[in-house]
């Protein structure tokens, strides 16, 4: 591809506010022991609850931040039955998230910005104020969480590189001075059995909180592999562990300690083959190798807040320790439907891969105080990331994965040891001009330099990327329930390499233009918020599988369009009874690619134009004590894009939810039934065309068909 394109033409809005004044930096910090929800509104149940978010880093009410964000609070997260990074997505308009390959791999695209694997991710994922810098973070099991945020368009000012497409910030239920816990448990079909369990107190009152929280999950599968006659998507053991301690040696002093550790082993490589090449038709894995993953994740994390007269430092240390090993079959079928072998060669093929990774990372932060009309913050952030990649494939005799460590059995073996040093410099201004009228201006400096090492043939190659990002916005608050707001703002995503062999990948550009507006009508009861966008992305990344080379490859498309609409709300018309939903629209326009000139004028790959997402929910007291609670969600998808050819596309379709349940007085014990995907519906959560993927025949992970269980929590304090 060539080196030079012309630069993005911004759109007027654009234009007026970078005409307005120099782009500068970041946002605030949130002070210490933030909890999500203020205290309601109104005791009787006929307001919506004040949401607080930190999507800025400073404490704000949801309806007060100038950003697109869907903010679900703990009150929320219990309703909707929220227990994974799945079910959060399903109900964020323009915002898709897929499971494949590996048990800990997955494909995010937000706002049509996509997931590419074994790099960097388009979103920035932050948990407890500790980034997650590693694709493998995002897929979680969430348990114990007081609140999560899922911010739209470039934040790369406020996040750093990663926030291309945008962020989401998780934070877990803090330490308390009461001692208190849980005891929770789901059974559903496919085996699932889950318990989780958890403990807070004071080791001493309001100088040391601690708490200590864990689940396990187990399940024996929903998708068969009709050639062994086996379900191949199970879970042998999925464990997490996670302890936080809060210290507060003085009242200006806090010490935030965090550490956990996710143990797993469970299925792979569970795609089909889909002779047809059409992804609207669905056939069940037949493959002779019972492929699976193993994996583990550390986190170690220390921050620590000082108050001072003029503001405070913040310092967050993060280290990080990854591990994950798959094995399965190559060619995705059996003797008997592939008489001939992998790739017409006389025998079958398996394949693996072997990923260490580990992450140290440091940030320092001095924010000024929050009550002022001018305030600012400036900081520093580094990252020190080494990662050990092997991949194999082996030729299949005895159907057994052992075969990946037999070298005289080795067709294909690339390692590789890359190591990664990103540095960022970062600062903001925010100004009131008026009480109703804000001008905030942000700018970061983010650098990646990059060494890979060819560990089989030798050889070795270096590159470094950087780029500054500027934000603008301009925020007018209309009345104390209404504001609207304009931004220009910069994402960027690291440029890198493939294995060894294949080509470097350049790094990715975004340019947005967005205007918002954010409304409490009806007394409380009606909240909406919209927002437009118009980006332009130069080298465009995305990802796909060439098998035959025994490759995942990354590469760029020169230049996209992106732009649309996100529309949330929430209705409460009467105690008991609230609305929920929002509307998505990405519209996605290729315009040059060097590499695929057919593909001009096509939707971008994993791209859905088109989602709407609606839920319901009703309450009301059954028994002195006990209060009954129903709940129905639809999300409807439209047509899935997954190549830049855009031939094959993957049908809408509509997906519905169900959960019904008794809560005891105070929420103390909970019981409740849940399904999930109520139709069946049976879809692929990712799709490889031949002509993308080297084989001759296209393949495709099917997604999880309906699931449907009892889960039980009870409380004490």
């Amino acid at each position: 591809m060539p080196s030079s394109y012309a630069a993005p033409r911004l759109r007027p809005l654009a234009l007026a506010l970078l005409a307005a004044v120099p782009a500068l930096a970041l946002a605030q910090e949130q002070p210490a022991a933030v909890q999500a929800t203020a205290p309601a509104d109104d005791a009787s149940g006929t307001k919506l609850e004040t949401v607080v978010v930190t999507s800025q880093r400073r404490v704000e009410l949801l309806q007060d931040v100038p950003v697109a964000v869907k903010a679900f609070s703990a009150k929320q997260i219990d309703a909707m039955g929220i227990t994974s990074t799945q079910d959060f997505v399903n109900l964020t308009p323009n915002m898709s998230f897929d499971n494949s390959f590996t048990y800990g791999n997955s494909f995010v695209v937000l706002r049509g910005v996509t997931q590419i694997n074994n790099a960097d991710s388009p979103v920035a994922v932050v948990i407890d104020g500790v980034p997650q810098n590693n694709q493998k973070q995002l897929k979680m099991n969430l348990f114990d969480i007081e609140r999560i945020e899922v911010l739209k368009g470039p934040q790369g000012a406020l996040y750093g590189r990663n926030a291309i497409g945008g962020a989401i910030n998780i934070e877990t239920k803090p330490p308390s001075n009461d001692l208190q816990g849980f005891v929770g448990m789901e059974l559903g079909n496919g085996g699932k059995r889950e318990l989780s369990a958890g403990v807070s107190g004071a080791l001493k009152e309001d100088v040391a909180l601690f708490r200590i929280v864990g689940q396990t999950l187990q399940s024996d599968g929903l998708i068969d592999n009709t050639y062994l006659n086996r379900k191949i998507d199970g879970v042998d053991h999925d464990n997490s562990l996670r302890a936080k301690l809060l210290l507060r040696p003085s009242s200006d002093v806090q010490i935030d300690l965090r550490a956990s550790t996710v143990d797993y082993k469970a299925g792979a490589t569970w795609d089909s083959v889909v002779a047809s090449g059409k992804p609207a038709d669905i056939v069940n894995p037949a493959e002779n190798l019972f492929g699976k993953t193993t994996g583990t994740t550390n986190d170690f994390s220390a921050k620590v807040e000082a108050d001072f007269a003029f503001g405070t430092l913040t310092a967050i240390t993060g280290y990080t320790k990854l591990k994950e090993s798959y094995r399965g079959d190559l060619d995705f079928s059996n003797p008997s439907a592939l008489p001939g072998g992998f790739l017409g060669l006389g025998f079958q093929a398996g394949q693996g891969q072997d990923l260490n990774v580990r992450m140290a990372s440091q940030e320092l932060r001095l924010t000024s105080k929050a009550s002022q009309p001018l305030r600012w913050i400036a900081g520093v952030y580094y990252l020190d990331t080494k990662r050990d990649l092997e991949t194999r494939a082996f030729v299949d005799t005895d159907n057994s994965l052992a075969q990946y460590d037999d070298m005289s059995k080795v067709i294909i073996d690339n390692k590789e040891s890359n190591h990664n040093k990103a540095s960022a410099v970062f600062g903001q201004l925010d100004y009131d001009f008026r009480k109703d009228l804000t001008l905030s201006t942000a700018l970061r400096y983010d650098r990646d330099e990059r060494h890979q090492d060819d560990l089989i043939n030798g050889g070795s190659r270096e590159a470094s990327y950087s780029k500054w990002q500027p934000k603008v916005t301009l925020t007018h608050k209309l009345n104390s329930d209404e504001l609207v707001y304009g931004t220009v703002s910069t994402g960027f995503r690291s440029g890198g390499f493939n294995a060894p062999g294949q080509a470097d990948f350049k790094p990715e550009t975004l340019t947005n233009a967005e205007l918002g507006m954010k409304t409490m009508l009806l007394d409380n009861r009606l909240q909406l918020n919209a927002a437009v966008f118009a980006s332009r992305s130069k080298n465009f990344q995305f990802f796909y599988v060439d098998v035959s080379q025994g490759a995942q490859v990354i590469s760029n498309i020169d230049k996209v369009d992106l732009k649309g609409l996100d529309l949330d709300f929430r209705f409460l018309p009467m105690k008991g009874l609230e609305f929920d939903g929002g509307l998505g629209i990405t519209d996605s326009t290729i315009k040059k690619d060097t590499a695929e000139p057919g593909a001009v004028g096509n939707h971008t790959p994993k791209t859905v134009p088109f989602k709407v997402n609606l839920g319901v929910q009703y309450s009301q007291s059954v028994a002195a004590g006990i209060e009954g609670s129903i709940r129905l969600d639809y999300e409807h998808r439209d047509k899935k894009y997954w190549h830049p050819d855009n031939v094959n596309v993957s049908p809408a379709l509509d997906l519905w939810g169900l959960r019904m349940g008794l809560h005891g007085a105070k929420d103390k014990w909970s019981v409740s039934l849940v399904g999930k995907n109520l139709g069946n519906k049976r879809y692929h959560a990712d799709y490889n065309a031949g002509k993308y993927g080297g084989l001759p025949y296209d393949i495709g992970s099917l997604a999880a068909p309906r699931t449907y269980g009892i889960e039980a929590k009870w409380r004490f304090e």
